[in-house]
């Protein structure tokens, strides 16, 4: 069988919201759920057309092992239709279409459900060994006496809880937390706290300005207790101000740093599925698809600048399609630190770094701002890890089609010294 282009049909997100805002309560399958089922209820597809369901996700709730299988018979797909989840930290949407790509490519399937979905709300406290312990062993007393014993040997402190998100945004190689890696760019590329609250605030003007375009891509919730309609995402603020930027405190590095919860992206819920296709499906679609996807490129680096991991899979990817950044009209960088995101355009401008870091002879090339996240980023919209990198295709395939825009490209960098790149094309 003859190679197929990899089309992105359709796609679909839930609002992204603030943890423990209004999608606190709702669990990641019911977010994932959600976007499945209007995905495909917006095409009136047959869902036992499709061959494949794969959906990122980093938290992995215990109560639903292979979320993406759960997520995918909750929404309504026959249980004849396989389903399995991945997790590559942020780039796991990202994951997900790179698999569906690849299965269409080669033949194997011909429409492929793929996105990531994250609730950063539910992502669970833990207790230690010593009251884990504590209970198996009180558990196992048969006698008075031994139960007596047994509740003796409780301890205040055993009830001390390990907060499992914030050791899961920290870097068990480097011991570097996400946001201390942001600080390090800060040094290394020498970028003013100044500089990066003025990124935030054109973030968050961004967001609010694009926010019936956005609109485009979401399906409104109505979660739990009280069933208010969420239809926005719950980040850009209209009433941001460089004045309120500056009043916060560094927040990774108390005494001489520069990153703060105001330039940074907050941590997020949220859920995004894209339909994908081969050639003949993307012929015979009700609608025309949304792009298709040219070529993408993972990469790896140190975990303590995994920031500019953007950087080294772009590289990667654009010389494989012997492509440079002018060919793109357009570019999605995942917001994770406005530190990080300005790195990687000084890396990217950078011949030194080219030929220090990319094994190139000039720099990479410039991003203009008036090109990059032009309805916003994560430090506005929210970065749900699982789901960030399927939002960024959808949102710049949208609006390329507004723009009738030819190439684009999404990447973000990746937890643990990675990134991640793609490259979207439409027919003009």
């Amino acid at each position: 069988m003859s190679a197929s282009w990899c089309w992105i049909l359709s796609g679909v997100r839930t609002p992204f919201a603030k943890s423990g805002t209004a999608l606190r309560r709702v669990p990641v399958y019911e977010l994932g759920r959600v976007a499945v089922a209007e995905l495909l209820a917006r095409h009136d597809l047959d869902p036992g057309r499709i061959d494949e369901v794969i959906l990122g996700n980093c938290a992995q709730p215990a109560e639903a092992a292979n979320v993406a299988r759960v997520t995918a018979l909750r929404a309504g797909v026959p249980e004849s239709v396989p389903g399995f989840t991945v997790h590559r930290n942020c780039a796991s949407g990202m994951e997900a279409v790179a698999d569906g790509a690849l299965r269409i490519r080669s033949g194997e399937a011909r429409l492929v459900v793929a996105g990531g979905m994250e609730s950063m709300s539910l992502i669970p406290l833990q207790f230690g060994f010593d009251y884990s312990d504590w209970l198996e062993g009180l558990m196992r007393a048969r006698t008075p006496l031994q139960r007596l014993a047994a509740l003796s040997r409780f301890r205040p402190r055993m009830l001390a809880p390990r907060i499992t998100l914030m050791e899961g945004l920290t870097d068990l190689v480097c011991g570097l937390n996400m946001g201390q890696t942001a600080e390090e760019l800060s040094r290394e590329f020498r970028i003013p706290r100044e500089r990066q609250d003025e990124f935030a605030l054109m973030s968050h003007q961004r967001a609010v300005a694009a926010r019936e375009r956005l609109r485009e891509e979401i399906v409104p919730l109505f979660p739990a207790p009280d069933f208010g309609m969420v239809r926005d995402d719950v980040g850009p603020r209209e009433s941001q101000t460089l004045e309120a930027l500056a009043k916060l405190k560094p927040y990774f590095d108390r005494r001489n740093g520069t990153v703060t919860v105001g330039n940074s992206c907050p941590v997020t819920d949220g859920a995004v599925a894209l339909l994908l296709g081969d050639d003949a499906a993307a012929r015979s679609w009700s609608t025309p698809p949304l792009g298709r996807l040219r070529a993408f490129a993972f990469a790896g680096l140190s975990p303590r600048r995994m920031g500019l991991g953007p950087v080294f899979a772009m590289s990667k990817v654009l010389a494989r399609e012997r492509l440079g950044l002018e060919d793109c009209e357009l570019f999605e960088i995942n917001e994770a630190f406005a530190a990080q995101v300005i790195a990687c355009l000084e890396a990217a401008q950078s011949a030194g770094f080219a030929r220090a870091e990319l094994e190139r002879d000039r720099a990479l090339g410039t991003i203009p701002l008036e090109r990059l996240n032009v309805n916003g980023g994560a430090v506005a919209l929210g970065h749900p890890v699982g789901a960030s990198g399927a939002r960024l295709l959808l949102t710049l395939l949208m609006e390329m089609r507004r723009r009738n825009a030819r190439r684009g490209m999404a990447t973000l960098c990746v937890g643990g010294g990675q990134g991640a790149a793609f490259i979207v094309e439409r027919d003009g």
